[in-house]
């Protein structure tokens, strides 16, 4: 496919979601994707700048935009968590719209950001559809039916002001992309609800409460697995599953996948490259149950094959009518 992003890791991609990586790395060798690493990054700040203030929050993720601008003009900053996307979407629109307060964040960090730069999420990028169209022609295995709880968190659509997504309350682009390689995602009510976020390190017994909704609510809707796109969110489901088995007396044993883990699954990476022998909760049994061969879809009629066809059956017509009239006459001549 031949498409470049200026590319922003953020802190968890080779930490705690290093799965996220591989399996990202893999799509991208396999779609023609070049992911050039903004060099010299710094943290977004995430969900504890604004927490500072304004100035920190704008500041740390300007940084990163102006770095980008520099080493990879004209390119989109992708990134795949969803916490950056977030700090980098909301420094991209309001360094845009706001030329004063563009220069004091360039006063700040001693950069020249001129406001070039468009962010984009992986999740986005590889939503887009003629991202999925390109992916389904690359499948070698579907995934057989998988019934998937897509959760998007409550970061990846809103604000809308900020993310300009179309539906932030019922999000669709991860369904549309696994349903195209196979699965069957379910519709639930908590897919854009919060997963407790870092109140699991402040307020553990709160935030698993929280985190035990969203498993209830996805195995009432039939899901056999929980998929997202954002790092914090996948640590905290896969990771406090099993205490949360053990506080509410529940038997929750759903795999937790990013969406890209299965994307490469379904583009022929092994359990390995694709990251799923590194989850809290087995999940690699269920993907290589669900995994199958490709269904050859029927092409569709060419003009010419379609003139064949009615000349057939109008043939096939025809010849039944006259088969009609020679069987009445004999019945006739019998009489």
């Amino acid at each position: 496919m031949n498409k470049a992003f200026s590319f922003f890791p953020g802190c968890s991609f080779h930490s705690t979601g290093i799965s996220y990586a591989e399996s990202t790395r893999y799509i991208a060798g396999c779609l023609d994707i070049s992911l050039y690493e903004i060099k010299d990054w710094n943290c977004c700040g995430a969900s504890a700048a604004p927490t500072v203030n304004d100035d920190l929050m704008y500041s740390l993720s300007t940084r990163n935009l102006a770095l980008s601008e520099d080493q990879h003009p004209y390119l989109s900053v992708m990134t795949p968590c969803t916490g950056c996307y977030a700090a980098l979407k909301r420094a991209e629109v309001k360094t845009k719209s706001d030329t004063s307060y563009r220069t004091r964040i360039n006063n700040i960090i001693d950069m020249n950001y001129r406001g070039t730069v468009e962010v984009t999420s992986l999740l986005d990028a590889l939503t887009d559809p003629e991202m999925i169209e390109e992916i389904t022609r690359h499948l070698k295995l579907q995934l057989g039916g998988m019934k998937i709880a897509c959760y998007y968190g409550c970061g990846q659509a809103r604000p809308q002001e900020v993310t300009n997504a179309p539906n932030t309350e019922n999000p669709l682009s991860m369904e549309q992309l696994l349903n195209a390689a196979g699965a069957e995602c379910v519709d639930w009510n908590f897919k854009t609800e919060c997963c407790g976020a870092s109140n699991h390190v402040i307020r553990p017994k709160a935030a698993r409460n929280a985190t035990e909704r969203i498993f209830h609510n996805a195995q009432i809707n039939g899901a056999e697995c929980i998929v997202t796109a954002c790092p914090l969110c996948w640590m905290n489901l896969d990771m406090r599953e099993e205490k949360i088995n053990s506080e509410h007396k529940t038997n929750y044993h759903m795999p937790i996948y990013f969406f890209t883990e299965l994307i490469a699954l379904a583009l022929g990476a092994t359990p390995e490259q694709a990251g799923i022998t590194r989850h809290f909760v087995p999940a690699e049994d269920l993907a290589m149950q669900k995994l199958g061969p490709l269904v050859p879809k029927e092409e569709p009629e060419t003009e010419e094959e379609k003139k064949a066809r009615k000349i057939r059956e109008a043939l096939a017509r025809k010849a039944a009518k006259e088969k009609e009239k020679a069987e009445q006459t004999a019945v006739k001549e019998v009489d």
